[in-house]
């Protein structure tokens, strides 16, 4: 018999912190397997740990890299007896700063984290997902990915695109039975929002969100969301009211949106 033993499973990526952790920790208490990954080994040791025995698998991989996804879902195949529910591809990174103090190096490396990374794990999981009934994929977006968001441009972009991957995706993958979601979450409290413009900038991204008072909301709030998008008939999924009130403006007041980050961008 696979580890999995008959129950329902969910392969993570980006699961040694954050919303991968408390995806993984919310999956696992309600009966699933997970597979959990990240390039992060002693953070996905630290989540494994968090989780009742017999009830995960886990692997070391970067997601910009083809072969290590191959191998990742390869190894998540033998353990589920070649099913695969749920392919969550949570992994992300992002660099919050003026577009010309980023560097073009972390530029690219987001694009290839964010998107790339996206498109290589359905390229990978894809044969598991076709022969497992009712199968889905979660991509995580952002509320970036809804409004551009200045001092987030290129990681803005990437969340554009995967949203709209999950959208094109959603229809084409129909006829195979498999659905595609994607979360758009506001601030999530994750490691994430310690971000500056480069590796051991002093500017985080944390402070600004402080210091302006806006709100930041508990990575469960995130989990539970991603339990929504394996279940539920939306294809876009926010996460926290601010997420829902931005779709809300983006979509029937795009004008005042810019103005108010125009006056931002001003101050």
């Amino acid at each position: 018999m696979s580890l999995s033993g008959g129950r329902k499973t969910i392969f993570i990526t980006g699961a040694g912190s954050g919303i991968g952790r408390a995806t993984a920790q919310l999956f696992a208490q309600r009966g699933w397997f997970c597979g959990l990954y990240d390039v992060n080994e002693q953070g996905l040791a630290e989540t494994a740990s968090m989780l009742a025995p017999q009830t995960s698998t886990s692997g070391v991989f970067d997601v910009t890299d083809r072969q290590g996804w191959s191998d990742a879902v390869s190894a998540f195949g033998d353990a589920t007896g070649g099913r695969m529910h749920v392919l969550f591809n949570n992994a992300g990174i992002g660099r919050h700063g003026a577009f010309e103090q980023i560097p073009e190096a972390d530029s690219r490396l987001i694009v290839d984290i964010n998107l790339n990374g996206v498109i290589h794990g359905i390229y990978a999981a894809l044969p598991l997902l076709e022969k497992t009934p009712g199968s889905r994929i979660v991509n995580t977006a952002s509320t970036a990915g809804v409004i551009g968001s200045p001092k987030l441009a290129v990681y803005s972009a990437t969340k554009f695109a995967v949203r709209g991957l999950s959208e094109a995706l959603d229809v084409e993958f129909a006829p195979k039975g498999i659905r595609v979601t994607c979360l758009t979450p506001w601030f999530i409290e994750t490691p994430i929002l310690d971000m500056g413009s480069h590796e051991g900038a002093n500017a985080r991204m944390s402070d600004e969100i402080r210091a302006g008072g806006m709100d930041i909301y508990p990575v469960e709030m995130a989990a539970q969301r991603a339990w929504d998008a394996a279940h539920g008939d939306a294809v876009v999924y926010p996460v926290g009211k601010a997420a829902e009130r931005a779709r809300f403006m983006s979509r029937f007041f795009p004008g005042l949106i810019r103005k108010q980050l125009l006056k931002g961008a001003t101050r």
